[in-house]
């Protein structure tokens, strides 16, 4: 529908620039288009279609590529958005590494780069942030002066409040009070931080298990356990940032866990976090456990276990799977949510066998049914959620022709 139907206020500027966003989110959905097409998608007339079209070409956000074949009658010139008008980066953050990522306009990957973060450097933080992001810039073939935008996922979250990060002890080096301070005079643009679990949750909304969900619960296992919940379509975040911060809840089944933020852990992460795969391995006999860290070895008895019919496998399966359940049964109770999203290395390796066992136990906690599903994002998603929130906007940025 053309923005300038119905009774949309708002002076010939305006309409335009609404005009223009529309085709352009078009392009992004649906790839190259001839001018028909957009003029059918919009309900733009041909005229209109051929203006706006060449007004974007001109302020250099489409581009002109290749025509139609295949169809009855002449070739029709197909339009597609400027992928080199303007790159978004991301990083995501944890204690053994920094990851960054570039993407063009269109959200396609330019660049990526991995930074090892050994703990005896770990004061330098915008340092190593610089040093990261510049890799990734220098991958993609381009200028740090080309990204518009920044966001940084790390576990945890910064308190609007302070500045400073809360629910991370584990992250070194990221305490400072003058941090975010030291971070904006090292980059020339505009940065974002935003909890790792809720990128992951971006991502979904995004491009994967919850598109078209505006209200749902993602759990996360990996490096730790926790929650994103999205209600009524937006993040939601919590007064100090730490909505979602399930790996510190009290549970049946797990001691009681005091002073949790010096901990770093509660009774949830106790029970179901990575750390607990290797106890069960224990407790049902099973002796060939693998080395690594708590979230390799966790996620390489889950796979095993998924791929067990019978046995100590099997019954490790069931245990994690009544464990995931138990600190979800309370989340839905509270916020009864439409869906709800596994996601994690940990879970991920699961699969359905692990999302069928979980699914069952839930249906006997909780008194609400939401639907389970797996993650659909499931290659570095938190890097990934990053790129979609400065995409976001970015693109909001680089797309509004209102001014121009």
């Amino acid at each position: 529908m053309s923005a300038t139907s119905g009774n949309t206020p708002g002076t010939p500027r305006v309409l335009r620039a609404m005009n223009d966003r529309a085709a352009l989110d078009l392009l992004l959905e649906h790839g190259p288009l001839s001018r028909t097409r957009i003029g059918k998608l919009t309900g733009l007339s041909k005229p209109t279609a051929s203006q706006l079209l060449a007004r974007l070409e001109a302020a250099g956000l489409v581009v002109a590529t290749g025509v139609t074949e295949g169809r009855p009658g002449p070739n029709a010139q197909l339009y597609a958005v400027n992928a080199r008008a303007a790159y978004a980066a991301g990083l995501d953050v944890t204690p053994r590494r920094i990851r960054a990522a570039v993407a063009d306009l269109t959200g396609a990957v330019a660049g990526e780069f991995r930074l090892a973060t050994p703990r005896k450097a770990a004061g330098d933080v915008a340092r190593q942030v610089t040093e990261a992001l510049d890799g990734a810039v220098k991958a993609a073939g381009i200028t740090r002066g080309e990204v518009r935008r920044l966001v940084i996922g790390t576990p945890g979250a910064f308190d609007p409040s302070t500045g400073r990060l809360r629910y991370a002890s584990h992250l070194p080096g990221w305490h400072s009070p003058a941090l975010l301070d030291e971070l904006a005079a090292a980059l020339p643009m505009p940065v974002g931080y935003e909890n790792d679990v809720n990128l992951v949750a971006v991502a979904e909304q995004r491009l994967g298990a919850a598109r078209g969900h505006g209200d749902f619960v993602l759990l996360w296992n990996q490096e730790g356990l926790g929650a994103a919940l999205v209600l009524g379509g937006r993040l939601h975040r919590g007064f100090t940032g730490g909505a979602g911060e399930v790996g510190f809840l009290p549970v049946p089944g797990a001691p009681l866990v005091r002073q949790v933020t010096r901990a770093n852990s509660g009774g949830f992460q106790e029970l179901a976090g990575a750390q607990a795969l290797a106890r069960l391995a224990r407790e049902y006999g099973i002796g060939d456990v693998p080395r690594g860290e708590h979230s390799e070895v966790a996620a390489e008895l889950v796979r095993r276990a998924a791929g067990a019919g019978s046995g100590p496998y099997a019954r490790l399966l069931d245990a994690f799977a009544t464990g995931l359940a138990t600190g979800l049964a309370s989340l839905v109770a509270v916020l009864d949510p439409e869906l709800v999203v596994l996601s994690g290395e940990v879970i991920v390796a699961g699969g359905e066998a692990l999302r069928e066992r979980v699914e069952a136990e839930l249906g006997e906690l909780a008194a609400s049914r939401p639907r389970l599903v797996v993650g659909g994002v499931q290659r570095h998603p938190v890097l990934r959620g990053a790129l979609e929130s400065a995409l976001a906007a970015t693109r909001d940025e680089v797309f509004d022709t209102s001014r121009r």
